[in-house]
């Protein structure tokens, strides 16, 4: 049995030091150098080219190299009945709920603009603080640990999502209640997973519904955003500034007109990354149960998309 790390431009040393580390038998493979596909039983991908995993005949488990699995459900050849595992990584949900609060904070103190005023010599004490509530679309485990750190700290939260809630410990607001819950909120967070009802919900038309001046983190998936959108969008007034981690094309191409855009704040998909020696364990658990022929943990619901 073998195992295929299939994750092109990205160095997988750091894996197979991880792996080898806790379970020093295993047989890897690493695309594009897969010169046994017959041996192949679990692959690990991050953004595997479409279409690659045919060529493994034997393969039996896909385990994402991250949180997020969108970019294997959106193979069409990835088999139905073939089950897929996903890293749960506590680190990862601290790692981002430090980069959101990062970008609330800025907004609500105005570090951009003083930054900008810094470079004009410009002494302005006028509204040091702006006002913030923060709705989190998406309440999951990083949505809602978000929540809970804001909360935490002072700041009014909101949460909204896709399915009915009972009892959330925060007020709630479910799919047919956008306009609710937009009317709430000036900080706009999108942690939602990416499935065939949320991409392009970060559109011209929600942003239409937005209080004027709502500031954008989109820290999920580059795919939630129409990011021709985004500039007239702030053009129009309806958001004041966006904090950007993901986008549809990574890296950002140079040139794409948010590089030059000074309302938008670029971050190179760095908000929560996985950490190998971390999430290698749970690998190598599967790995094992796998080859015992037992249940499997970090299992995806495909039809919830996480």
């Amino acid at each position: 049995m073998s195992l295929a790390i299939i994750s092109p431009g990205r160095n997988p040393k750091v894996w197979i030091d991880a792996l080898t580390f806790y379970y020093p038998e295993i047989d890897i493979q690493v695309y594009p150098a897969i010169d046994r596909p017959d041996e192949v039983e679990m692959a690990m991908v991050w953004q595997h080219p479409p279409g690659y995993l045919r060529e493994l005949p034997n393969l039996k488990l896909i385990s994402s190299l991250g949180a997020g699995v969108d970019h294997i459900l959106s193979d069409p050849a990835v088999p139905e009945s073939l089950p897929i595992v996903r890293i749960v990584d506590e680190k990862l949900t601290w790692s981002m709920t430090n980069y959101v609060v990062m970008g609330v904070l800025n907004f609500h103190r105005q570090i951009t603009r003083y930054q900008a005023d810094q470079q004009r010599k410009v002494w302005d004490m006028s509204m040091p603080e702006i006002p913030v509530k923060v709705g989190v679309m998406g309440v999951g485990a990083l949505g809602g640990d978000v929540m809970d750190k804001l909360d935490f700290m002072g700041f009014r939260v909101f949460g909204y999502g896709f399915s009915d809630k009972e009892d959330f410990r925060f007020p709630y607001f479910s799919k047919n209640k956008l306009q609710e819950f937009l009317d709430e909120i000036n900080v706009l967070v999108c942690l939602l997973p990416l499935t065939p009802d949320t991409e392009n919900i970060l559109s011209l038309e929600l942003f239409q519904k937005c209080k004027p001046g709502t500031f954008l983190v989109n820290v999920a998936r580059g795919k939630h955003l129409v990011e021709a959108d985004l500039i007239p969008a702030l053009d129009a007034g309806y958001l004041s500034g966006a904090l950007l981690d993901v986008y549809r094309t990574e890296p950002l191409p140079e040139s794409h007109p948010f590089w030059e855009e000074r309302r938008i704040q670029l971050t190179p998909h760095i908000a929560s990354v996985t950490n190998p020696q971390a999430a290698a364990p749970q690998i190598i658990e599967n790995y094992k149960r796998l080859k015992a022929n037992q249940p499997l943990f970090n299992l995806v619901n495909r039809q919830r998309g996480y």
